[in-house]
């Protein structure tokens, strides 16, 4: 198939690091052009994101010609021609145009090339495989153009080659056509998918976690997920049944409540019935420690949040849990009560962290010192005990209650 050209228009093929290093890459005997994401989404009118660039320049030159210029070469992905260059305080992947020579679905063994032609039909889909020159020339090999603009997913050639080159690209092709795809998948793309289900097993959680992230905030998640839970896509990622109700409320929340798409919330919102869902999608996900405690806390009782008495019962669980974690579990329970994104009791309950921030717990350990209570076991219950009694008096600040209360504690502690 023959190039198809077209003309970019782009700022930031003008900025002063990026021109300057395509520049060096770009001339006695070498070319460079700006590849994948950033073309894609400058002619969809997506947030750019990074700049990757390709070269036929293989890499030693690569980091000679950057390296003569002052600009620092790290050999981030060297095996594979990758090298990141800092210029002007700034990465850039500079990746050497090259071939497979041989995958088994999970790593590829490379050969470097000269062929852009080549180069593009390796690659997934037919939207990431532009490649755009400094003077803005933009090449199109494999019909990427026409699928952007039908907001197509489309693989490179035959699906099943594609996918059985990395089997990541199952889950890849839902994120893309999650983020930027319309309408129903590409019905070929899809069966491949299908086809290729079993291999999900062999990818590392790792991987498959980063995936679903991205996924999970894209702007059509909802029913690409839903795709995925009826082809038995979602059960073998997630090992448990998708509540796919819960996360389209709670991407209307979000939106409602003016809140960024965040993962684990909505991650949470899919998965998450009980305690024991969290410690699974911990290891089915390999996820961080602080995701893992999230979820934990999300499912830790997200049914004891209502709308009944929900100033004060609110106040005492953001207390406890803190805002961010008050605020998952406040939307988890939204989410799956009858009320809608306009009810206002949750709303109010929601917005409460914008408008009363918790107090410090007043009483130490030395005020119960000072009432008679030893040191030891005793005293760490005593304090447990008075900030239970506080909390469930609403918080009290005058000094008077709270020596009352300071009073009371030690004499119970003391007689019993």
């Amino acid at each position: 198939m023959s190039a198809v050209r077209h003309r970019l228009d782009a700022e930031w093929l003008r900025d002063g690091a990026l021109a300057a290093l395509l520049g060096l890459l770009d001339g006695d005997g070498e070319e460079a052009r700006v590849v994948g994401g950033a073309v894609r989404n400058t002619l969809l009118a997506e947030p750019l994101g990074d700049v990757d660039i390709a070269t036929t320049a293989t890499p030693d030159e690569v980091i000679r010609r950057v390296e003569a210029a002052g600009f620092k070469a790290v050999p981030t992905g060297i095996e594979h021609g990758t090298v990141t260059v800092v210029a002007e305080g700034r990465p850039h992947e500079v990746t050497t145009l090259r071939e497979d020579v041989e995958t088994d679905g999970r790593r590829a063994k490379v050969a470097f090339g000269r062929d852009w032609q080549r180069d593009a039909e390796r690659r997934d889909f037919t939207m990431n495989a532009l490649s755009v020159t400094r003077d803005g020339t933009i090449f199109d090999y494999v019909g990427g153009l026409d699928d952007l603009a039908a907001r197509r997913v489309r693989f490179i050639g035959e699906p099943a080659t594609r996918i059985a080159e990395d089997h990541l690209r199952i889950l890849r092709f839902f994120r893309f056509h999650a983020a930027y795809g319309h309408g129903a998948p590409d019905p070929a793309g899809l069966a491949a998918c299908i086809a290729a289900r079993p291999h999900l097993d062999r990818l590392s959680r790792e991987r498959v976690r980063m995936e679903m992230f991205k996924l999970l905030v894209a702007a059509h998640a909802v029913p690409v997920l839903a795709v995925m839970s009826e082809t038995g896509m979602l059960l073998s990622v997630l090992a448990g049944v998708p509540l796919l109700s819960s996360l389209s409320n709670m991407t209307k929340l979000e939106a409602v409540l003016g809140l960024a798409a965040d993962p684990v919330r909505r991650l949470g919102a899919l998965a998450l019935f009980t305690v024991e869902d969290a410690d699974r999608l911990r290891e089915r996900l390999r996820l961080a420690n602080a995701e893992h405690e999230r979820l934990h806390s999300m499912a830790d009782g997200w049914w004891r949040i209502s709308a009944e008495n929900a100033e004060q019962d609110g106040r005492r669980a953001l207390y406890r849990l803190g805002r961010e974690r008050f605020t998952d579990r406040v939307l988890l329970a939204w989410t799956r009560s009858p009320a809608g994104d306009a009810d206002t009791v949750w709303h109010d309950l929601a917005r409460l962290p914008e408008r009363w921030t918790a107090p410090d717990f007043p009483l130490k350990a030395a005020d119960f010192l000072s009432r008679g209570i030893a040191k030891g076991p005793a005293l760490g219950a005593v304090l447990r005990a008075a900030e239970d009694v506080w909390i469930a008096a609403d918080f009290p600040t005058e000094a008077a209650d709270i020596a009352a209360l300071a009073d009371a504690a030690a004499r119970r502690a003391l007689a019993g």
